[in-house]
């Protein structure tokens, strides 16, 4: 067996490549020529021979050298395998950042934030900022346990915020999810908190979908005696059911009145960077009695780039609380319809009463859905199918509004 001093005395002659100095149990300090000197663990695989690095001397002793020898046998009578494991821990050792919950979390986000809309990437990293990193944020991911996840989570609870503590615990299984990854810990203990938060339901947006109150609805939008850039946003909100945002945002250069089509840009829809970044616009037609508004607000707001200018800047458009308060005026609070509601309230009945194609309805609604072969849908196509769905819904509208108990069946 070796000894400290023949360790430390080991020498390998320059003719040779190297010198094998035997200890016990297949452990052996290997010396080259330039003084450099390893210690192995050897031990037979199947036919052959083969071997465990375990370090250099005198990094590491010959004391740790045959406890690490004895560390690598158990293992083996475990049935792991060696070579495998040591790369698995070379390449855990590659995580630069480090393996606290904010380190972990910060380089997961770094890399997904690229593909989010700006609005989503700020939102997902001040609900991090704010709500787990001062709690476990410089906790290691690996030493963290479920309660603890948990009690931070249940702050956030406590202030009543339901929703966002469910938003949390979805920011915290991708993070774990990640961190499992990437090697710095073992399992997601996310799965261990089901059930234990206050059970969030996602609320629907109020919406009208019943024939006789939608046509009491319109006659209230017509009977609106507000200014006329309000009056027309009220107006053509449940007729074209397109989001808030994109309904006051449209600029005039969107609108093109002859060919009766609104083009909303892609970067002003609700969708990912690279969507907004490299999608196709979104085509809207527009049915006759929606150009019909539209000339006539030019006549007001043509000037300026905004079809729906603000009051305090011409530049700015109107907010989302302009309608809101014209519907509460007219009696219909959040509960009731909502300006977001337009959206439900015309795709239910548009299927259930006007029995249209879902796939031209969820195409005028800018949803990505896949067709029957499993092919990403295209949201710019049935534009013909569109356009009379569309004219169809606006005359309906004016049916209801009059005060007929209709149902039109579908057009062969």
């Amino acid at each position: 067996m070796l000894t400290d001093i023949d360790c430390k005395n080991a020498i390998c002659p320059p003719e040779k490549k190297r010198v094998r100095l035997t200890d016990s149990g297949g452990l052996y300090l290997e010396v080259s020529p330039n003084r450099s000197r390893r210690w192995f663990w050897k031990f037979r695989k199947g036919a052959s021979d083969s071997r465990v690095a375990l370090g250099s001397y005198p990094t590491v002793t010959l004391k740790a050298a045959r406890m690490a020898r004895d560390a690598a046998k158990s293992q083996r009578a475990d049935g792991v395998d060696l070579g495998q494991a040591r790369k698995l821990k070379k390449l855990k050792s590659t995580n630069p950042a480090g393996d606290t919950f904010k380190a972990v979390a910060l380089e997961w986000f770094d890399k997904q934030a690229g593909q989010w809309s700006e609005a989503h990437a700020q939102r997902s990293k001040r609900q991090l900022e704010r709500d787990l990193f001062p709690w476990i944020g410089e906790r290691r991911l690996i030493d963290i346990e479920p309660v603890e996840l948990l009690a931070t989570l249940r702050k956030v609870e406590e202030r009543g915020a339901v929703e966002t503590a469910d938003r949390g615990l979805m920011l915290a299984r991708q993070i774990w999810r990640y961190g499992v990854a990437t090697g710095r810990v073992g399992r997601d203990i996310t799965g261990d908190l089901k059930g234990a938060l206050m059970p969030y339901r996602g609320t629907h947006f109020a919406a009208t979908t019943e024939p006789a109150k939608l046509g009491e609805l319109i006659r209230a939008i017509r009977a609106y005696k507000g200014g006329p850039i309000v009056r027309a946003a009220l107006q053509l909100a449940p007729m074209l059911f397109q989001r808030p945002g994109e309904l006051r945002g449209a600029t005039w250069a969107e609108i093109d009145l002859d060919a009766a089509l609104w083009t909303i840009p892609a970067a002003r829809m609700k969708r990912s960077k690279d969507g907004k970044e490299n999608g196709d616009p979104h085509l809207v037609p527009l049915p006759r009695q929606a150009v019909e508004i539209l000339r006539g607000l030019r006549g007001y707001t043509g000037h300026g780039m905004n079809v729906f200018p603000g009051e305090r800047s011409h530049d700015r458009p109107i907010s989302e609380n302009s309608v809101r308060t014209a519907l509460i005026t007219l009696g219909y609070t959040p509960d009731v319809q909502t300006w977001h509601g337009f959206r439900a309230t015309a795709r239910t009945m548009l299927a259930e009463r006007l029995e249209c194609d879902p796939l031209v309805i969820e195409a005028q609604l800018a949803h990505s859905v896949k067709d029957a072969n499993g092919r990403a849908y295209n949201r710019t196509q049935y534009i013909k199918q569109r356009a009379d769905m569309m004219q169809r819904w606006a005359d309906y509208m004016d049916l209801l509004a009059a005060g007929a108990d209709v149902i039109l069946m579908k057009r062969a």
